[in-house]
């Protein structure tokens, strides 16, 4: 019988998800590093066994500089998950990547300022137990299994997404200024987004395959003329495109492999991590 507290696959995204999974288990998980965004919504999905966490927690109280991303990818590997999607809200770079563009990024830029953006930095943990510095290879922060799955649901659902780009994370809590915002596109990056950063890479640090699906809400505020980017603008056009969204993320966790080929799971092949990994 399966452990209704296990789980292979996890999304991290909002309550617009976890609320169609069937037998829905709502569990707290302790972590080394604190407690995660909210509890994990864990279910069936496809007949797979699929863990939620809702990113901003369930009443968006957490803006993007204070979520707590190292408990967030624990507490997931933790009950089982070793395969992630992470949906999110992203300012369009270019004037061709509208509001209800999906894109499926390849590669990332980081501008965060504040974050803690790995397990493996020296210092002791609030159990007493201290990780080993360690290195770990990122040139490509994406998984491409999940990459080629996630596109393919995309078409299947007859959104042709764009394949590839590059997503450059902020700090947030708030928009660019014209000035980042034109300087971002110069540099020739797809998308803007305030959560893909530390996720990604927190994920390869514990052998875990992460993709990203996202959802161009606006363009930002130095490619295009007026007012400039709004909160409200964000959240009206997400919620258009949720329905579409989740059809995709959806079909896209029923077509991973059980055992895929790219190689994430062994991104600390012969280090030693001087701890224990749940």
């Amino acid at each position: 019988m399966t452990n209704p507290a296990q789980a292979e696959i996890g999304v991290i995204g909002g309550s617009g998800f976890y609320s169609f999974l069937d037998d829905v288990t709502e569990m707290r998980v302790t972590t080394p590093y604190g407690d995660p965004s909210d509890a994990l919504f864990v279910g069936e999905l496809s007949g797979r066994r699929v863990a939620f966490l809702p990113r901003h927690g369930r009443d968006h109280g957490l803006p993007p500089h204070r979520i707590n991303y190292r408990a967030n990818l624990w507490a997931l590997r933790a009950v089982g998950v070793r395969q992630i999607f992470g949906p999110c809200a992203v300012g369009g770079l270019r004037e061709k990547y509208g509001p209800g563009t999906l894109v499926v990024p390849d590669q990332l830029v980081d501008r965060t300022k504040a974050r803690a953006q790995s397990y493996f930095d020296g210092e002791e943990r609030a159990d007493g137990s201290r990780p080993n510095v360690l290195h770990v290879s990122f040139a490509d922060p994406y998984c491409e299994t999940g990459r080629e799955v996630a596109l393919a649901a995309a078409r299947g659902q007859s959104w042709e997404p764009v394949d590839g780009g590059t997503m450059v994370v902020v700090e947030g809590p708030r928009f660019s200024t014209r000035a980042e915002s034109r300087w971002h596109a110069a540099q020739g990056w797809a998308v803007v987004g305030m959560t893909g950063h530390p996720e990604a890479v927190l994920a390869r640090e514990l052998g875990m395959c992460y993709s990203s699906l996202a959802l161009v809400t606006d363009l930002d505020a130095g490619a295009e003329t007026g007012e400039g980017v709004s909160h409200t603008e964000v959240l009206q056009v997400f919620q258009e495109n949720l329905g579409r969204l989740r059809t995709v993320l959806f079909d896209a966790v029923a077509a991973l492999p059980e055992s895929p080929s790219c190689g994430c799971s062994e991104a600390l092949a012969g280090f030693d991590p001087g701890i224990d990994l749940p």
